[in-house]
This record gives structure tokens, sequence and C-alpha cells, in this order.
């Protein structure tokens, strides 16, 4: 099978003619139909993110169909459409698992990182791991969806105070996690404040054309004091500035695997019972949630595509935010 394979961190991918993985009794074999790119792989390519499986394909957003099911699979049938997120495998043993809080399992795998993904024809997935896919989704809508839009919609939950209503949210970082989880903040009635790099008319005007009631710079403070913010953008310097935007008692909400430092800042931005707080991962039953509703509103993601073999171009285009929403490699 044809593949885009990262040998060394740092470097480029390279095109190689790989086996056609064998599923396992409790895998699925799929044949790729897309797969999205994301931030986290820039991460992984970059050399930030530690200790990958090398060689390695990437990419964790992965949309194909059921070729070949193990011979203990019973959640999949040959032919049904399947999403494979980030979340690989866990134990399902430690305190994690069973506290629902499968996410932080020490032993969690991941797709594209520690297990091959879906820059490739195939690719295997856990059965337990991955979910069933509406036909109403072509493959490059859908692929964003099962990490852009999960770790999303995980932040907006971890951003809730049961306490009080979350009218006012704030986005920093308007790429495809900020420009799926809009549409569900809005189908939820809130109000988002989107944030963007100084200057960036582009990305504000498609906010604003997304249903944003303010946009503008991240280094500017929204005329409304939000409830709670959550930074899909890398870059720690975002968390002061957050802090300063939300109201006493609100949630700052990191959504990101990695972000630069984080520098110093007064204990009066946090003060006042202000929640900072990281996201990581996804649990299964986010999957589940999120699906159902992205199909209930209906989330539509904004696409630029890439073939296969243009991985490495689509990459730097992600790095370079050249396109608005997400990028998806067509397979």
């Amino acid at each position: 099978m044809f593949a885009m394979v990262l040998l060394q961190a740092g470097e480029t991918l390279q095109a190689a003619d790989l086996a056609v993985p064998e599923p396992a009794e409790e895998e699925i074999l799929l044949k790729v139909e897309a797969c999205g790119i994301c931030r986290t792989d820039l991460h992984i390519l970059d050399g930030e993110l530690r200790n990958p499986k090398l060689p390695l394909v990437m990419g964790h957003q992965i949309v194909g169909t059921v070729v070949q099911p193990g011979a203990k699979v019973t959640r999949f049938q040959l032919g049904q459409r399947v999403g494979v997120p980030w979340l690989g495998k866990t134990c399902q043993v430690c305190s994690y698992c069973s506290g629902g809080q499968e996410n932080l399992c020490e032993q969690a795998r991941f797709t594209g990182y520690h297990i091959d993904g879906g820059f490739a024809e195939y690719a295997v997935a856990d059965q337990q791991f991955a979910f069933p896919l509406a036909r109403e989704y072509p493959a490059v809508q859908a692929a964003p969806l099962l990490c852009a839009g999960l770790i999303g919609y995980r932040s907006l939950r971890l951003s809730e105070d049961p306490a009080r209503e979350l009218k006012y949210l704030g986005l920093y970082g308007f790429g495809s996690a900020a420009h799926i989880l809009i549409q569900v903040a809005r189908f939820q009635g809130r109000e988002v404040y989107a944030f963007t790099r100084s200057g960036d008319q582009r990305g504000q005007e498609f906010a604003r054309r997304l249903g944003a009631t303010w946009a503008g710079g991240s280094d500017q403070l929204p005329p409304q004091r939000l409830d709670a913010a959550i930074i899909f953008a890398p870059v720690g310097g975002l968390v002061p500035r957050a802090l300063q935007a939300v109201r006493p008692g609100g949630t700052v909400v990191c959504g990101g695997i990695y972000m630069s430092d984080i520098p110093s800042f007064s204990y009066s931005y946090l003060w006042e019972e202000r929640i900072l707080r990281s996201v990581a991962n996804l649990t299964r039953r986010d999957g589940e949630e999120f699906l159902e509703l992205a199909t209930k509103i209906p989330v539509r993601t904004e696409v630029t595509t890439y073939p296969l073999v243009q991985a490495n171009e689509a990459l730097q285009a992600l790095r370079e935010g050249r396109h608005e929403g997400s990028i998806v490699l067509e397979v």
C-alpha cells in the first residue's frame, strides 16, 4: 500500500510502499477514504511530542470503510463506514479507565503516534476505540470531527460551571477546532468571541461569518467579560491574556496537547476564583456524544483537500495558516 511515512522527527514525510496491515482479533482493517491533518501532527513532526513509534504513519482523524474485521469483531460489519480518533487503546482496568477518565490512562496508545495512522491507503484500529459514522457526511467533511471536533467538545464541557450559565465564550485561535466548536456553541445559544493573530482580518471575518458576536486580535480585550475562554493556539502567552478576559469565577481551558512556555503573570489575573485547566485527549463518551450532536445540528466543516502524496505540502500549509477551517488528505 502507498503511505507517507515519518522516519525521523524534524524531517519531511517520505513516500513508501508498505505491506497492508493484518488486523488482530479485536481490530478492523479499514480502506482509508480521508484523514484530517491536525496541529498535533506538526508537534510530532517537529519532535515536540517525544518518543513516537518510528518509522511512523501519522494521522489520527481517519475515515474509512471496513474491508476486513478481525475474528472477534462484533461492533462493525464489512463495508461499514468508521471513524478513528487520537485515542487508540487503553488498559481498561486502571483507576482512570474505571473512573470515567480513560483519557488519562498511563498505558494509553494514540493513533498516528504510537499506532500507525491514516496517512496511508489502509489502517487498522481497535474496534472498541472507533466510532460508526453516518453516511450523510462525505468522508472529507467527517474527518475533522474526529479530533478538532472532539477536543473542542471536551474543552467546552470542561469550561462549563454547573453553578452559572456559560453565556459568553471566548475562543483563542480560530482554526479547525474553533470553526467546529462555534457551531456547537451557537446551537446551544451562547455568544462567541473569537481571537485571532493581530491583524488577521481574514480569520476574523471567517469567525463573524460563522456567527461570532465579536472577532478581534488576541492582544485585545473583548467588549464583554467572558464566562469562559478556550485556547486552541499553542501559545503560552495567551494564558494571562485569557485570564484577564474572563470574569471572576470564570474558566480558562488550554485545549492543545502542546503549548509554548506560559510566561509569569500577576496573581491578580488568577485571583477571584478563576480556574485555569488543560484538556487531555478524549474519552469514548465524548466521541459518542459529540458525533450525535454534530449530526443533529448539523455541523458543517469547511475543508481544503490535498491528495495523500502531497501530505508534506498540506502540513506546511497548516503551519503557515494558509487555509480557513480544516485541511484533509484524500486517500
